[in-house]
């Protein structure tokens, strides 16, 4: 990436090492690039060549970015904190591994609230600033060689303009008044809340009850509100959204909704 624009230096690749990674750090490797396809796919490659749990990558322009229902998306080269990491969460029962992007969510939603902008958790995996998205969340299964790992991924807007947001309905750090605004800073950040987060699930044996439930719960802006879910073969169920059961699934009039149902959620 050429650096022309002073508002969105290039990241701080030593700076990111230093602060993070090295011997009995969580975070093994932090690999950082000018451009990319896909950092989900890059630490999916890795975890099949037998990369350790908490290899990172993180790049300064994604060309080829995917979300929840291979949605594509890009963004202007430095705009955004774009970043995915690689978790082999052995001791939890696969059953649970649900839980990692609502636990992504909230290492997010942490993070944007230390650049000094309220937000909240859309269920099950976006991180919303008065309605408008700011960060989106995909987690992929990989099987390899060493058993099945999780590779999570973290798109939050930095510094997109107005004229620069793919859809209305998004936003930025920057255009929320953010007192940080340095991607550098923002992952650092991100990353030191996910690992906080990560450890305590894993030393649950990822029991929902430890904490993790209790705190997505406290700060999930789809809770208590009136929903329209569209699922699979065009079938709409609207009702109220009453909470999260222990399966990670969105209760909606004492139904219990998958992500892996759900095409959208809307506000009714």
């Amino acid at each position: 990436m050429s650096y022309r624009d002073l508002d969105r230096p290039p990241l701080d690749a030593a700076a990111l090492r230093s602060a993070l990674s090295g011997p009995g750090r969580f975070w093994s490797e932090v690999v950082v690039t000018a451009e990319t396809g896909s950092t989900n796919a890059d630490v999916a490659d890795a975890a099949r060549a037998g990369a350790p749990e908490g290899t990172v990558h993180t790049t300064d322009q994604q060309t080829a970015g995917r979300g929840r229902l291979d949605r594509t998306w890009t963004s202007p080269p430095g705009s955004g904190a774009i970043v995915s990491v690689l978790l082999r969460p052995d001791a939890v029962p696969a059953a649970r591994w649900v839980w990692l992007p609502l636990l992504a969510g909230l290492a997010v939603d942490a993070t944007v609230h230390e650049c000094g902008v309220e937000s909240g958790l859309k269920w099950p995996n976006d991180v919303l600033v008065d309605g408008r998205k700011i960060a989106g969340i995909l987690l992929e299964r990989v099987e390899t060689s060493d058993g099945p790992a999780a590779v999570i991924g973290v798109g939050l807007n930095v510094s997109l303009r107005r004229d620069e947001l793919p859809v209305p309905a998004a936003t930025s750090l920057s255009l929320e008044g953010a007192t940080e605004t340095d991607r550098t800073i923002v992952i650092r950040s991100l990353l030191r809340n996910l690992e906080a987060l990560y450890r305590a699930w894993s030393a649950s044996g990822g029991d929902p009850a430890a904490g993790i439930r209790d705190s997505y719960i406290r700060r999930c802006v789809t809770i208590g509100s009136r929903v329209r879910v569209m699922l699979p073969r065009d079938e709409v169920l609207e009702g109220q959204a009453s909470g999260i059961d222990d399966s990670g699934r969105l209760l909606v009039d004492g139904r219990a909704i998958s992500a892996g149902d759900v095409t959208h959620v809307r506000p009714a």
